[in-house]
């Protein structure tokens, strides 16, 4: 049966937004929907209050009593230059005015220290989400069920909290590079009514993981610039649009990003987002029939996202959209117009012919080329066929990307090629791209139910995801998208069509989310399988290599329809450890 949504606010407030960042949407209203049998869960509880650490692969109902044992301390073991994270959870019976918390630096026995910089909290909100429900597909939201789930992480100074409600945060702890190993403790005070303290430790190995700019993890979530420009209500392309997108663009840089977005024509998706994607690149036939290419706004946005520290690789989409319409300003009618050509045809040729042509030797002259591609989105065959044809008469040098299926016939001509998660390379083919330094990654969509990075999707798929690329051998993940945020994203994850968070892994503010944070997680694991196989494999160390490798072997699609993914990562992360 499908719940009828009574939708009730909980609370809201001014939100003061994570350091850095640009900030919009200080106060927001958190949305609720009531859990059936909610209110019988309560009875059970004897404190009036608690507050306890829990697993950071749960997403806590919000008026549910957690079925937890209280935990007063969190042990976590990491290498130096990790982040490493757990979930607090306030849950009462009593309404909370306020609830704040203080956090110490950590030390260890030496006296040496990790600064309180370097440890963050922040209150877990939530969203409404849906079901997956078959996947891709319109849809209307009287057709699924409905709930809301904790997702978003919101670094504000307070938050009230109603009787019978759990109140989750998640704290973050960056381990500094140069950190001594060892034993380091501290403590967060949470004040509930009452102050409570818990203690963490956290138990730094001798082992090195290094920078994210320096992660070989090839990390491609879509960058949506226009919908930054919408939720800060700035206009396009103006300088404060830019301001706000400075701090987006460096926390995806953060999760080791290699690739730029970037969208030569208008349009490339067919209008299936909330927010169209324009062109970086103004297309405009001239009066007397030739043409010209106004790169101005293209390579601003280039620069600025190469500063903000996303530099390795420009996708450029796209040659074959998905309406096949190429809008261009006219000047003999001095409006703008629209070119619809099929793929290989004389007028398809010619457009594009004219306009490689010129960006070729655009790009050229601002040191680009070599890092650019021209980049297809689940695009036929046939129609890759006619694309490679036509880049390679202009220059043989020229790269492409397809996200899609795997097609042997063009394999060889594809540099950056993801192909979708129940897919893979020919292992002969796989040890070429990758010996050739070529990207060879995988990617889920509306399609897949697990692995999956919905707003319902358990955290663990995500930590799931840096695993199964290292177990298969994918150079990394490709997701649409980074930040395609829907109507409301902060309040209502749903979309009209797929289920709901599949357009965003975070949130306006910009806010991180459970699901961010998770994935830089596996992304993290991936890092340190690499590095521990290389070791093995120098020092001759077969028996740890094998034991690696036999973990590894336990990461299979499949097996996800019986056993959730936290039983698969829990015990091969503990090996990273050893």
């Amino acid at each position: 049966m499908k719940k009828i949504l009574t939708i009730c606010t909980i609370c809201m407030y001014t939100a003061t937004l994570a350091q850095g960042s640009a900030g919009t949407d200080d106060v927001f209203t958190e949305s609720f929907i009531p859990s059936a049998k909610a209110s019988e869960s309560w009875a059970k509880m004897s404190n009036v209050t608690s507050v306890s650490f829990a697993s950071s692969n749960l997403r806590y109902a919000k008026d549910i009593m957690p079925a937890a044992s209280l935990q007063k301390t969190w042990t976590a073991t990491a290498w130096k230059g990790e982040k490493v994270h757990t979930q607090i959870l306030v849950w009462t019976k009593e309404d909370i005015s306020g609830i704040t918390y203080s956090l110490t630096e950590l030390k260890n026995e030496k006296n040496k220290i990790i600064p309180a910089g370097n440890i963050q909290a922040g209150f877990v909100r939530y969203v409404i989400t849906d079901e997956f429900a078959g996947g891709c597909g319109y849809r209307k939201p009287q057709d699924f069920d409905s709930s809301i789930v904790a997702d978003v992480i919101d670094t504000i100074s307070q938050l009230s909290l109603k009787s019978k409600n759990v109140q989750p945060l998640w704290l973050t702890i960056d381990v500094p590079a140069d950190a001594e190993p060892g034993k380091y403790s501290g403590s967060i005070k949470v004040n509930a009514g009452k102050v409570y303290t818990l203690d963490y430790n956290i138990l730094i190995k001798n082992r090195v993981l290094p920078p994210a700019a320096e992660w070989k993890f090839d990390l491609d979530l879509w960058q949506h610039p226009a919908a930054i420009a919408r939720v800060h209500n700035v206009e396009l392309w103006s300088d404060k649009h830019f301001e706000y997108m400075r701090s987006y663009y460096t926390m995806l840089a953060k999760a080791g990003q290699k690739c730029i977005t970037a969208s030569i024509i208008n349009e490339p998706w067919g209008h299936q987002t909330y927010d169209d994607f324009p062109s970086l690149i103004q297309w405009i036939k001239q009066k007397d029939g030739s043409w010209q290419y106004d790169y101005t706004l293209f390579d601003k946005y280039i620069a600025f996202v190469m500063d903000c520290g996303i530099k390795q690789r420009i996708n450029c989409y796209s040659m074959v959209p998905w309406a096949l319409s190429f809008s261009y300003f006219d000047e003999a009618t001095g409006r703008d117009s629209a070119l619809k050509a099929e793929v290989g045809t004389a007028e398809y040729n010619l457009h594009w012919t004219n306009m490689l042509r010129d960006f070729t030797q655009h790009l050229k002259t601002k040191g680009w080329f070599d890092i650019t591609t021209i980049a297809m989105d689940e695009r036929p065959m046939k129609s890759m066929q006619m694309v490679i044809t036509i880049l390679k008469t202009i220059d043989k040098n020229w790269k492409v990307a397809l996200a899609g299926n795997y097609h042997p016939q063009i394999e060889k001509y594809i540099y950056d090629y993801c192909v979708a998660s129940n897919l893979s390379f020919p292992e002969a083919v796989r040890k070429r791209r990758i010996a050739e330094g070529r990207p060879s990654t995988y990617y889920t969509c509306c399609s897949e139910n697990y692995p999956n990075g919905f707003t319902f999707s358990p955290p663990a798929e995500h930590v799931w995801i840096g695993w199964y690329a290292a177990a298969k051998g994918f150079t990394g993940y490709l997701r649409w998208a980074y930040n395609s945020w829907v109507a409301d994203p902060l309040t209502d994850s749903r979309f009209k069509a797929w289920p709901a968070g599949d357009t965003y892994q975070v949130y306006p503010g910009p806010r991180t989310s459970i699901r961010f944070e998770k994935l830089i997680e596996g992304i993290q694991d991936f890092e340190k399988i690499n590095i521990l196989r290389d070791e093995y494999t120098k020092t001759g160390n077969t028996a740890a290599l094998k034991k690696l490798e036999a973990v590894l072997n336990n990461f299979d699609i499949q097996k996800l329809k019986t056993i959730p993914a936290q039983q698969m990562t829990d015990p091969a992360k503990a090996i990273l450890n050893e």
